[in-house]
């Protein structure tokens, strides 16, 4: 296992890998996938036409806490939960638990390199320290797993190789989300305590960027990490890219664009679209999205740019197929909310409705009804379907669109 961005730290961790001696592959096929519940506990005021997205039995419960959820290109579900990091099939069977400490986020590259954001026990100037860090991952859809590599903060900061270690302050710092490109770069949200806009170090509030061997290859400059703006990084708690599964070998999405998630209170826009420019005099910066700014009225009646539409988002999905959607779950509302590509709430009107404007998707509130969440922390999409980790009921939902039902 490669310790990433030092040359020597006693490691202090064993992770031990929980997982059946029959361990299979898992059927990709489910066959309750069709089986919608009615959708008459959606408020028809919300949606016309009786448009909007119905859960898919059976909901998968049994979980403890769980935090996030994301379908990988091996087509196996991942959750992570108390217990580490679960692999399940497509029907929701659990094929293995593999222990991570401190689990919070999964991802997945095109290589099948499946990346689990916790934390790692250590030693540091002869002091055992707690530490931030992403596990890389091969052989989760197969049971033979191994740990390839592991990112540690703040020893993977290469602006931070000739800083010294900031004690307390670098065990506040968390990796809070993580997505992945075409070519494999993995971005990583990470939040803390330091924030110097002088320091040579780079702030803690950042999205960092590390190729696909793990060496840190940069980060996205120009995001203010202190104050409220369009193009701020207060606390953020995950990001989405434009990449991801099922994959593919043509018209592979190839964009370096993302979406982030901010939950500090003093930010007005919580949820940003954020585009790399590449200059030939200025070179490569990160910049405001100015197409989801454009608050068409006639378009739509809510915006993912509203000021203060979120109070706690937890996790954003963009997803990979022709819609484009943008998922983003806040605890703050217990609530889920769905987006067009510009940033407009809702969904096209079926072709047999009245209605000119996007009609209104998203629901929620607190309760354990199949349209009830309480905490969501996590969101994935895949084929049609949108998955969520709703923590506080211990389960994770599937739904679809009622107008993608066959």
């Amino acid at each position: 296992m490669t310790l990433r961005g030092f040359t020597y730290i006693g490691l202090l961790l064993s992770l031990p890998f929980l997982s059946s001696c029959d361990f299979l592959f898992g059927s990709k096929q489910d066959d309750t996938v069709d089986e919608i519940f009615e959708q008459g506990a959606i408020d028809p005021n919300l949606n016309p036409e009786n448009v909007g997205y119905v859960p898919i039995l059976p909901i998968w419960e049994g979980f403890s806490n769980p935090v996030d959820v994301f379908v990988g290109y091996d087509e196996m579900v991942y959750v992570v939960d108390d217990e580490g990091l679960r692999v399940l099939d497509q029907t929701g069977s659990i094929q293995n638990t593999i222990a991570i400490p401190g689990a919070t986020d999964v991802t997945q590259d095109r290589r099948l390199h499946t990346y689990v954001a916790g934390r790692i026990n250590i030693e540091v100037n002869n002091e055992l320290r707690n530490l931030a860090a992403i596990y890389r991952l091969t052989g989760t859809a197969g049971g033979n797993v191994q740990i390839v590599d592991t990112i540690i903060h703040p020893f993977a900061d290469q602006s931070r190789v000739s800083a010294s270690f900031r004690g307390d302050d670098d065990e506040a710092v968390e990796f809070t989300g993580m997505a992945t490109l075409a070519d494999n770069t993995l971005y990583v949200t990470r939040t803390g305590p330091r924030n110097d806009l002088t320091s040579i170090a780079r702030p803690d509030n950042a999205v960092l960027f590390y190729d696909a061997e793990g060496n840190n290859v940069g980060y996205a400059n120009g995001l203010n990490p202190v104050s409220s703006s369009l193009k701020s990084i207060l606390d953020p708690s995950a990001i989405a890219t434009y990449m991801g599964p099922p994959q593919r070998i043509n018209g592979v999405n190839e964009s370096r664009d993302f979406i982030i998630t901010q939950t500090a209170d003093q930010a007005q826009y919580k949820v940003l679209s954020i585009l790399r420019q590449e200059d030939p005099i200025a070179g490569i910066s990160y910049e405001e999205d100015p197409d989801k700014v454009q608050l068409d009225t006639s378009e739509a009646d809510r915006f993912m740019y509203t000021p203060n539409r979120f109070i706690q988002p937890e996790d954003v999905y963009i997803a990979p197929d022709f819609t484009n959607y943008i998922f983003v779950v806040d605890s703050g509302t217990d609530s889920l909310y769905q987006f067009t590509s510009l940033g407009y709430e809702g969904v096209n009107p079926p072709p047999t409705s009245t209605e000119t404007k996007q009609i209104i998707a998203s629901f929620g509130g607190e309760g354990s009804g199949p349209f009830q969440l309480i905490d969501p922390s996590g969101v994935c999409y895949f084929r049609r379907t949108v998955f969520v980790a709703d923590k506080g009921n211990g389960r994770v939902i599937r739904y679809r669109l009622s107008t993608d039902i066959e």
